[in-house]
């Protein structure tokens, strides 16, 4: 499953944008009539979705975004909370004068995109959310993701970013040596250490209670909605997913097998398939 393999496959580019000031990586494939943006976690990078591009391209025009402080995105130097990744997706959005947007976004960009969908439904087409976050604090996991974040990039040790990334998957194997450079490259970046303590500022109860998205606000959302959630996901079981659905009108559940949080790449081609069904539906 390496990146480079995957990505030699079909065309696309790779180019920064002025987002709202901020200097914004995005890779760009497709052509199709409708857009796609891809969202990817905390502490994540836009290579969460190498093994999905080709296949949307072929349908959409797709974006996938290194958000705010993420990446080799800028950084600004404050605490990144959920109207902070909007605004920055929005501006991007802007930029590329998109009025309108598929969006599928994993664990953190999930959480922002059904913000977006909530806050500014006029500006979403679909909306996917994938293991997404936004619904529970559970200290044990709010801990365990800071712990390995912040030990990830306080040495330059490609051992804990490894551990890092292992957290993400079921099957540990699934763990590239390239995606470890991907993201070694990233996490010692100057300055990185305090762009990881501002991301995960939603890791720390006070604020992240301020964030959280209630189900009388998943209740209000209007774009059509596809939940896709894991039988092994480490931020939360299947009833988390169960109550998204739940909650947001008509959205239709799919719990994935053999897989942890990161199901659009440890089973590419069922995510796809899912995805594909429902955005072209």
């Amino acid at each position: 499953m390496s990146l480079w393999p995957e990505l030699a496959s079909g065309e696309f580019t790779m180019s920064y944008v002025n987002a709202g000031g901020i200097r914004t990586r995005c890779l760009e494939t497709g052509s199709g009539k409708d857009t796609l943006i891809l969202l990817h976690g905390s502490g994540g990078h836009l290579e969460a979705y190498t093994r999905n591009v080709f296949a949307h391209g072929k349908h959409f025009k797709v974006y996938a975004i290194d958000m705010i402080g993420h990446g080799f995105t800028g950084k600004p130097d404050r605490p990144y909370q959920i109207d902070d990744y909007m605004d920055h997706l929005l501006a991007f959005m802007d930029a590329k004068g998109i009025k309108a947007a598929h969006l599928s976004g994993e664990s953190l960009g999930g959480w922002v995109a059904a913000w977006t969908a909530i806050k500014r439904p006029e500006r979403v087409l679909k909306l996917q959310l994938n293991t997404a976050g936004g619904l529970t604090a559970n200290p044990e996991v709010m801990d365990r993701l800071r712990t390995l974040s912040m030990n990830a990039v306080k040495s330059p040790d490609r051992d804990a970013v490894k551990k890092r990334l292992e957290w993400l998957m079921h099957d540990k194997s699934h763990v590239s040596e390239d995606l470890v450079d991907m993201r070694y490259s990233i996490y010692t970046q100057p300055g990185f250490v305090k762009a990881m303590e501002n991301i995960m500022c939603l890791q720390v109860m006070d604020i992240r209670r301020k964030n959280m998205i209630t189900d009388d606000m998943l209740r209000t959302i209007k774009a059509q909605t596809q939940i896709i959630w894991t039988d092994h996901d480490p931020t939360g079981a299947v009833e988390v997913g169960e109550r998204f659905a739940a909650n947001i009108p008509n959205a239709k559940l799919h719990v994935m097998q053999g897989c942890g949080h990161w199901p659009q790449f440890e089973d590419a081609p069922t995510f796809n398939r899912l995805s594909l069904d429902f955005l072209t539906r």
